[in-house]
């Protein structure tokens, strides 16, 4: 992996945002590991999640990105890893705060909920958050072991 490598994918839903995405990361120096889809055939969002969840575990990317048309969906498959700490945003703020105190390592945006400047602008601010650790570290860790 990279030290600046992102996985990315949507589903039908999210496909053009996924593509602006692509343009401001590859702007930025970002490594782009695109996972599709490519198009607006229907598709199952699980598959994407997991193929970016898969991505992350593997060593392959350093953080993901997903977009569907709400961003639950996303959310929800990617949360099934337990590696993985994914994130439903729908502001800046809300994307700096995952990063500071969840380390989130996945961001999931609803494509038919924000414009593209605002997704663009969480996007932003996702990737140049640092996660505060301190008081939120024994936290994010019980995270990983929530399966028992």
């Amino acid at each position: 992996m990279t030290a600046k490598t992102i996985a990315i994918a949507a589903d039908h839903g999210g496909v053009e945002l996924k593509s602006q995405i692509i343009k401001s990361l590859a702007g930025n120096g970002w490594e782009v590991l695109d996972l599709g889809t490519d198009g607006s055939t229907s598709v199952d969002y699980p598959d994407y999640a997991k193929s970016v969840a898969k991505s992350i575990i593997d060593g392959k990317a350093e953080r993901g990105i997903l977009v569907c048309g709400s961003g639950i969906g996303m959310s929800i498959a990617a949360n099934r890893y337990p590696q993985i700490r994914a994130a439903l945003v729908h502001d800046r703020l809300s994307a700096e705060l995952c990063r500071q105190h969840n380390n989130a390592n996945v961001l999931c945006l609803g494509a038919r909920l924000l414009g593209d400047a605002t997704a663009l602008d969480c996007v932003n601010a996702f990737m140049m958050t640092e996660f505060e650790g301190g008081r939120h570290e024994r936290r994010v860790e019980k995270l990983s072991s929530l399966t028992d």
